[in-house]
């Protein structure tokens, strides 16, 4: 069973392919690739695991060993930052790749936001595929052409727009991936039917059990779900000048907690679960949601297995610091992104009242209630 989702983009349209056992056919790689030079960027635990097949399907269709050039970065969001971009860089000038080089990111959202801010800057752009081993990357990072890397001053800072030449997902890589993980990424399928479609939304609520025990018909369904909702908003708004920043729900109170507490320690799907649930709080307050509608929110991610309140050890006061720092802030002030008029909808709202923003970051585990 594979699904294949278009994402019309004119001369940089390319399809996602979600199915099982892709990784060792490799024909969907191999074909997106204009010369036999490969620069696979991973991390030690994902290659591991996955590299061999990945190799052995390139192989098969026609790729020498001699085509294949590999860097491995450290493991997790620490290593989402210039110094890593600088090793993946220097391992591509002193390999001699050319501009007809591809890079493949064959990881986690980490390994693809570096990989592919690497492959936009490299002699003015490569192409570059993604091929995402972790939940969160299949239904999110890796769709969108979004690349970037980190500064200590703020998450996602420094990057460009580069969209892959295509996404491939093996679901088969889900079976390894560490329970903690899994729900980090059902936050991000929570959050694209909370942002665009109610019915989704209620096939996701219904069926959790079945995405946390790894049923594969059931998470081919929800990826494909949250891929064409992702894909239908950046058809329509590629470089984030109105819809698209939609996508962002939850993320302006997700960066905060990230940012405040160390990028690292909160998985970035557990800070998008408790942003979530802000944002649900937030929304509650300024009448944009019920208060039974706010606490669905908060149920359906607890049922996840994701954190339903912010960090205790991050003030009210260091909230709104880092949040003002986020990159979706403007001159005006902080902009959130919504619920709007209940769940299946969001709305970009630029005048929160601050007393309303206050209580809900004072609200702690009280949040939705």
């Amino acid at each position: 069973m594979t699904e294949t989702i278009h994402l019309p983009l004119g001369g940089d349209s390319y399809s996602i392919h979600i199915g099982t056992g892709l990784l060792g056919d490799g024909k969907l790689i191999a074909q997106q690739l204009p010369d036999s030079r490969v620069l696979v960027v991973s991390n030690p635990t994902v290659a591991g695991h996955y590299l061999p097949a990945l190799q052995a399907g390139l192989a098969s269709n026609g790729l020498t060993s001699n085509d294949l050039d590999c860097y491995l970065m450290g493991e997790g969001e620490r290593f989402k930052n210039l110094d890593t971009l600088e090793a993946i860089l220097e391992q591509l000038l002193a390999g001699g790749h050319k501009r007809t080089t591809t890079l493949v990111a064959l990881g986690g959202g980490v390994v693809g936001d570096t990989a592919g801010f690497a492959a936009a800057i490299y002699q003015r752009g490569v192409g570059y595929i993604q091929v995402p081993t972790t939940l969160l990357a299949q239904v999110d990072s890796s769709v969108g052409g979004k690349t970037g890397v980190n500064h200590r001053l703020g998450k996602n800072m420094i990057g460009a727009f580069h969209q892959p030449r295509c996404v491939v997902i093996d679901v088969d890589t889900l079976d390894t991936l560490p329970d903690r993980e899994l729900s980090a990424g059902l936050a991000e399928v929570i959050k694209h039917g909370l942002l665009a479609d109610r019915d989704y939304l209620d096939w996701v609520e219904a069926r959790m059990t079945h995405l946390r025990q790894r049923d594969k018909p059931a998470l081919i369904h929800a990826i494909a779900g949250s891929c064409r909702i992702k894909a239908a908003i950046v058809a329509e708004d590629e470089k984030e000048a109105g819809k698209r920043a939609l996508l962002n729900l939850g993320h302006t109170f997700a960066h905060a907690i990230e940012t405040g507490m160390g990028y690292g320690e909160w998985l970035h799907g557990e800070a998008v679960g408790a942003g979530l649930v802000m944002a649900a709080d937030l929304s509650m307050r300024l009448g944009r949601c019920t208060l039974d509608e706010a606490s669905r929110v908060k149920q359906l991610v607890k049922a996840a297995g994701l954190p339903i309140a912010p960090p205790a050890a991050l003030t009210p006061d260091q909230f709104l610091a880092l949040m003002a720092r986020d990159k979706k802030a403007v001159e005006q002030g902080l902009r959130f992104i919504l619920l709007d008029k209940g769940l299946g909808a969001a709305e970009l709202v630029a005048d929160v009242p601050p007393a309303a923003l206050m209580e809900t970051l004072q609200a702690g585990d009280k949040l939705c209630c």
